[in-house]
């Protein structure tokens, strides 16, 4: 599993969809999920800072979790199929693992609000990633390869391209200087 941050929440112009983009905390691989208008406001909202008059759903999902002696461990965005993600809540109750399924956005939402790490599954990032050029903000090209160290050198080919095809063109108009400006 690789360790993520949320970097950001966008706003896709032409056509309003909100899309969390996860970047690895130690590297320049995004991981850019579509989600839901709500979804993208209550990651926002908590990642904003902002206060909220009444307990969001994803405050409440917290609460629930506490009052039943449970503990959030970390977040795993498990798997993707047919460009659908899927996500775990990973719990400890009383020294017992245990895994509930979820929704990427309700994970998030939820793994911002208790302070634990966000995970993507190696796999999952090979399938779905896309390295980014901190200079250019575009996709990693060949010959520069996805970053400057050189043990994280991986050829973006076409194969790789059409794997982020929902995301292509909206990853290459991206600006990497405004992202810690807007988050939403």
């Amino acid at each position: 599993m690789i360790e993520m941050i949320v970097e950001s929440i966008r706003l896709c112009v032409t056509d309003y969809r909100r899309v969390v983009m996860l970047k690895g905390k130690d590297t320049n691989h995004y991981l850019p999920i579509w989600i839901g208008a709500s979804e993208a406001d209550a990651i926002a909202v908590k990642l904003q800072g902002a206060s909220v008059p009444r307990p969001m759903t994803h405050d409440l999902m917290r609460s629930i979790i506490n009052e039943l002696g449970g503990t959030v461990t970390y977040i795993v965005v498990n798997d993707l199929q047919k460009d659908v993600y899927f996500a775990k809540v990973v719990l400890n109750r009383n020294g017992e693992q245990v895994e509930i399924d979820s929704r990427p956005s309700d994970a998030i939402a939820l793994a911002v609000r208790v302070k634990v790490p966000i995970y993507v599954e190696e796999d999952v990032l090979d399938r779905g990633g896309v390295w980014l050029d901190q200079k250019t903000g575009k996709l990693a090209d060949e010959e520069a390869g996805p970053t400057a160290n050189p043990q994280e050198k991986q050829v973006i080919d076409e194969e790789m391209k059409k794997k982020a095809s929902a995301f292509y063109e909206y990853i290459n108009k991206i600006d990497l200087d405004d992202f810690g400006k807007r988050q939403s």
